[in-house]
C-alpha cells in the first residue's frame, strides 16, 4: 500500500490546493463524492489510488511515477544555494511552487546539457573562473568582454524592453541560456519577486540564467548580469532581494557592467536634497539609461554618494510606486480585449537560444516531440506552431 504522506507532499510541494490537484489529475465526483474530497480521502490513507490516477499525479506534480513508491517523502529538491536572507538572519519560509519551478528548471538543463553533448559542443571556461577575491570591476570588464556587451549599444535601444532583448541576445550568443520564468505556466502559480528573483545554474556545456518575469521589466537586464556572474563564480542557487554578501558582490558586478562609476559624478551633493528631489534626479537618470531606479540609488549607496537611510527611504518608495504602477497595469489589462498570442509570449520567455536549439535538434533526430514538449514547457501539440517562426540566436547579432 501507497504511504499516503507521499500524496499529500506531491501535491504540496507541486503548490496546489486539493481542488487545483483534483482538476489537474482529472479525478471527478463518484458516488457523490466531490473530486477533492476523493483526494483528501486518499491523502487520508482511506482511499488507494488507481496506477492510472497515479500517472496523471506523476504529471501534474512533475514527479516520476516510482517517487510514489517510496516509503517516506524524499527531502527538499536540490535548489543549489540560497543566497536570500531576510532582517535577523532568518532563513526565507519555503515556497512549494518555487521549489516544483527549481525542479523543473533543473530538469529541462539536463535535456539541454544532452542536446549539446550529443552535438559535441565545446565547454565553457569562463563558468566557475572567477572568486569573489577578483575586484567587482575587473569581473565586470571580463564579463563585458566575454558577452562582447556595448553599453553605448544597450542605451541607444528605444525601449527598456528593447535593451534587455539586446542584452539576453549578447548573453545568449556566448553560451548561457536565459529563461524567462516566475511561474509553473499558469499565472494562479505565479511566483512574487520577493520569494525570487533570480536563479543561476552553473553548468560548464548548458548554463542557466532564469528571471522572474513578475519583475518589473527594467529589473530585467540587471537580475540577469547579477546571476551571469554567479555563473562566473561557479555558483549554483537562487536569489532574492538581500541576501549574503556574494549577493552584494554579484550586484555590484551587475551595477559596474550598467552604470560606470564615474556617471555617478553627477549625483555629488545632493544628500541635502529632498527625498522627492532625490527621487526625480534618480528616476531622470535611470530612464536615459535603461536601468532601474533602484540600481541607481544602490549605486550612490554603495559609492556613498547617499547615506544607508536614505537609500532605504528611496528603495521603500520606488518598492511601492511599482506596486501601484503593476496594479495599473493590471487593469489595464483585463479591460484590454486582447494582448499579445500565447506563442508569442512563450517564445519571448522560453528565448531564442532555446528554441534553436530545440529546432535544430528536432531536425536532426536527436529530440521528440514529447521531449521538446517538456524542454519549452508546452504540451506535444504546442512544439510546431511554437518553433514556426522562431529563429536560432546562435550567431545573431
Amino acid at each position: 500500500m501507497l504511504n499516503p504522506d507521499i500524496l499529500q507532499w506531491a501535491r504540496k510541494t507541486a503548490g496546489l490546493s486539493l481542488e487545483e490537484a483534483a482538476h489537474a489529475i482529472d479525478l471527478k465526483e463518484a458516488h457523490g463524492t466531490a473530486g477533492r474530497e476523493r483526494l483528501a480521502a486518499m491523502e487520508a490513507g482511506n482511499e488507494e489510488p488507481s496506477r492510472p490516477l497515479l500517472l496523471r499525479m506523476a504529471k501534474a506534480y512533475r514527479r516520476s511515477l516510482l517517487v510514489f513508491y517510496l516509503e517516506q517523502p524524499p527531502k527538499t529538491g536540490d535548489r543549489g544555494k540560497d543566497f536570500r536572507t531576510l532582517p535577523g538572519g532568518m532563513e526565507p519560509q519555503y515556497n512549494a511552487v518555487l521549489d516544483a519551478l527549481l525542479r523543473d528548471i533543473r530538469g529541462r538543463q539536463s535535456i539541454i546539457r544532452s542536446l549539446l553533448e550529443d552535438a559535441d559542443a565545446a565547454k565553457l571556461p569562463f563558468v566557475g573562473s572567477a572568486t569573489v577575491q577578483v575586484p567587482a570591476p575587473e569581473l565586470a570588464a571580463l564579463i563585458a568582454k566575454q558577452i562582447k556587451f556595448d553599453l553605448n549599444r544597450f542605451r541607444e535601444q528605444k525601449t527598456i524592453a528593447e535593451a534587455f532583448a539586446y542584452l539576453r541576445v549578447q548573453t545568449e550568443v556566448s553560451g548561457i541560456f536565459v529563461l524567462l520564468l516566475g511561474n509553473l505556466g499558469s499565472y494562479h502559480t505565479n511566483i512574487p519577486v520577493d520569494t525570487f528573483r533570480g536563479f543561476a545554474l552553473a553548468d560548464d556545456i548548458a548554463p542557466l540564467v532564469v528571471v522572474n518575469d513578475n519583475d518589473a521589466v527594467s529589473a530585467w537586464s540587471f537580475t540577469t548580469l547579477h546571476e551571469v556572474a554567479h555563473l562566473w563564480l561557479g555558483d549554483t542557487g537562487v536569489s532574492g532581494w538581500g541576501g549574503l554578501a556574494v549577493e552584494q558582490y554579484c550586484s555590484d558586478v551587475a551595477a559596474e557592467i550598467l552604470i560606470p562609476p564615474k556617471e555617478l559624478e553627477e549625483f555629488t551633493g545632493i544628500g541635502k536634497q529632498t527625498l522627492d528631489q532625490l527621487a526625480g534626479r534618480v528616476s531622470q537618470f535611470a530612464d536615459r539609461r535603461n536601468v532601474t531606479r533602484p540600481m541607481v540609488e544602490y549605486r550612490d549607496f554603495r559609492t556613498g554618494t547617499i547615506t544607508e537611510k536614505t537609500w532605504e527611504d528611496l528603495r521603500d518608495r520606488f518598492y511601492k510606486d511599482w506596486i501601484a504602477h503593476t496594479e495599473r497595469e493590471a487593469l489595464k489589462q483585463k479591460a484590454r480585449d486582447g494582448g499579445p498570442s500565447y506563442y508569442v509570449v512563450k517564445r519571448h520567455r522560453i528565448g531564442k537560444a532555446l528554441l534553436g536549439l530545440v529546432d535544430r535538434s528536432i531536425g536532426e533526430g536527436f529530440l521528440t516531440y514529447s521531449k521538446a514538449a517538456r524542454l519549452l514547457g508546452v504540451k506535444a501539440r504546442n512544439v510546431e506552431p511554437l518553433l514556426s517562426g522562431a529563429t536560432s540566436a546562435r550567431g545573431v547579432e
